[in-house]
């Protein structure tokens, strides 16, 4: 089945260290967006395309109003057969959360959050740019759980200015017992042309030596608190992974909507121009083909090796992958101590998530 993803391009102001597409909130603007989501959708209508993840992205979605997500959701289930127990996920932040908001966005039907906590350090935070102190975090989760909101997951980040290993773990401690089922733990990456790309940030973060060391110890707290690896930088109660972020790993389809938007559909990668303007203006969103005919043996190496289960070796023969190869060329990082073999496939340790890009590129050579 297909999961559709929206891309909710506006932001209150926008955090330093990020690269995701992203204006500011314009009221007429985000009116004029939903009616061309609402276009867009429309065209997929004749094709009864079977949907059972919906992900509200961005950009700051919560800024949207329970009524505007209550349209979109209204016209996804008029053009798309939405099934009885999708999952629909919304991305929030905690400065434009209310309770009055989160109950509404439940009777709608959305029935799972992800608030960008990041931090449990105020002064982390306030490095970080966020709008918003962990006091006000906390009470967003606690207020989405009275709110009828029973999967809540929150964003944590690793190697932010101001954090050690200490206070990384401390954060981590803290959020493990608010009453969330998923964190999802994000290494910062400088990226370029960001606020964040400067001197000052450059020298007041971790080295990459300490992030590796935090981002074992993280793994080994998560664990002993009940969230548990299934993906790199995720972690759930068991059964409360994310459907739809699960679907990038494993090769099935989603189909992407807004400014910045990437799809897997009928076996072809693409995406939409990061420009909002030129998505509204248009009477439908310009696909850009990035691949048209991916090697699917290649595509699924890649993924699988981001997920804790790794690569079965059946799978990847079927694809036409040779898994002989790739059994030996994994013999010298099993023995460095980055990733298991069996005669079923193979996976990555916590050490081995930390250098996969590497990994990765040696295998497929």
């Amino acid at each position: 089945m297909t999961g559709i993803y929206i891309h909710v391009p506006f932001c209150k102001r926008k955090c330093p260290y990020c690269d995701f597409y992203s204006v500011e909130e314009d009221k007429g603007l985000m009116e004029a967006y939903i009616c061309a989501l609402k276009r867009n959708f429309n065209r997929y209508k004749k094709e009864a395309v079977i949907c059972d993840t919906i992900y509200f992205g961005g950009g700051t979605p919560s800024l949207l109003e329970p009524f505007e997500i209550g349209e979109i959701l209204a016209s996804i289930k008029k053009n798309f057969v939405v099934t009885d127990n999708a999952e629909i996920t919304i991305e929030a932040n905690p400065s434009s959360l209310d309770f009055e908001k989160l109950k509404e966005y439940r009777r709608l039907g959305v029935n799972r959050i992800s608030i960008g906590v990041q931090s449990a350090n105020d002064s982390e935070l306030s490095a970080l740019g966020r709008l918003h102190d962990f006091e006000m975090a906390e009470q967003s989760v606690i207020s989405a759980k009275e709110a009828g909101f029973d999967n809540i997951s929150c964003d944590i980040m690793i190697g932010t200015p101001r954090q050690n290993t200490e206070n990384l773990l401390d954060s981590i401690r803290i959020v493990s017992k608010l009453p969330i089922k998923h964190i999802s733990a994000y290494m910062l990456k400088i990226e370029e042309g960001t606020m964040f790309d400067c001197d000052w940030v450059k020298a007041n973060v971790a080295d990459e030596e300490t992030v590796c060391e935090m981002y074992e110890k993280l793994v080994l707290v998560l664990e002993g608190n009940g969230f548990y690896q299934y993906e790199l930088s995720n972690f759930s109660k068991p059964g409360f992974e994310s459907r739809h972020n699960l679907k990038y790993w494993t090769g099935e389809p989603y189909l992407g909507f807004g400014p910045g938007a990437h799809s897997y559909f009928n076996g072809k990668r693409f995406f939409v121009s990061r420009d909002v303007y030129e998505f509204i203006s248009s009477d439908f969103q310009e696909e850009i083909i990035e691949d048209d005919d991916p090697d699917k043996a290649e595509e699924y190496l890649i993924l699988s090796l981001r997920l804790k289960e790794g690569l079965s070796f059946l799978k990847y023969t079927q694809l036409g992958g040779d898994s002989q190869r790739v059994y030996n060329k994994a013999e010298i990082f099993e023995d460095a101590g980055y990733l298991v073999r069996t005669e079923e496939g193979i996976s990555l340790t916590t050490k081995g998530f930390l250098v996969s890009n590497g990994i990765i590129a040696e295998l497929l050579c």
